[in-house]
């Protein structure tokens, strides 16, 4: 009788395990696509090569690798890259293992490993900004530089002791990764990092995908956020001199 009863306790966590794995999959693919906005005009100036979109002339000595909020699609992220790639950059944006770039946080090592010879710098939306940071935690020697787009590092063992640098730009109307988040976790990065807050600016304004669930209604347009981070991320780059070889 015992043994009927333990095989059947097995065979019910097994049932569990699965629906939960189930479930949990199921959710990583309700994604937030891009979504279309009249004042965003939108390119094809771009490739896909495997699975990543990469915006800009390869020849490039400037590189930005931006990681993908939580389940939010690259396409949304498009326009950010086309305007920095007019500036001289490569952008390159991944498909991300389910949809999460902390699964799948190494990926930035696919075009490190390609395109040797720029100067690369790594970042992230939401999520993704937190899977940056672990990235080069672990890397350090080979990135120059390290962006947040509302977002900020988990527990980390050496990005905080470093001077690289760093620039995190959130949103004063962030609902998520809220200005309160931004100021606590300060303590986990390097003295060398900028800060620079959008007014009016929200969470789901770092892409192009809608609403979130969680977010604050943005004082300002989409169009507005998405230039005011393009014109930042540009500034930045050009005082630390990225890419001067």
């Amino acid at each position: 009788m015992k043994k009927i009863i333990n095989k059947k306790s097995i065979l019910a966590v097994v049932i569990v395990l699965v629906l939960a794995i189930g479930i949990f999959f199921g959710w990583t693919q309700m994604t937030y696509k891009a979504a279309e906005d009249p004042a965003i005009s939108m390119d094809s100036n771009y490739v896909k090569e495997d699975d990543w979109l990469i915006y800009g002339d390869k020849s490039s000595t400037t590189g930005i690798i931006l990681y993908p909020g939580a389940k939010v699609e690259p396409e949304a992220y498009g326009y950010l890259a086309q305007e920095l790639a007019k500036d001289n950059m490569i952008v390159a944006i991944p498909k991300l293992t389910l949809n999460l770039a902390i699964f799948d946080y190494k990926k930035a090592d696919e075009m490190i490993t390609k395109y040797k010879d720029v100067d690369w710098l790594i970042g992230g939306h939401s999520m993704g900004g937190a899977a940056a940071a672990m990235y080069v935690d672990k890397n350090m020697d080979k990135v120059k530089g390290l962006i947040f787009l509302g977002s900020y590092a988990a527990d980390n063992e050496s990005l905080f002791k470093s001077s690289l640098p760093v620039l995190s730009i959130s949103g004063s109307e962030d609902g998520l990764s809220t200005p309160e988040k931004i100021k606590e976790k300060k303590n986990l990065l390097p003295s060398t990092t900028e800060y620079f807050q959008i007014k009016g600016g929200n969470h789901a304004q770092f892409g192009v995908y809608g609403e979130q669930p969680g977010d604050n209604k943005a004082n300002i347009s989409v169009k507005e956020q998405q230039d005011i981070i393009v014109k930042t991320i540009e500034d930045w780059v050009e005082a630390n001199k990225f890419g001067n070889k």
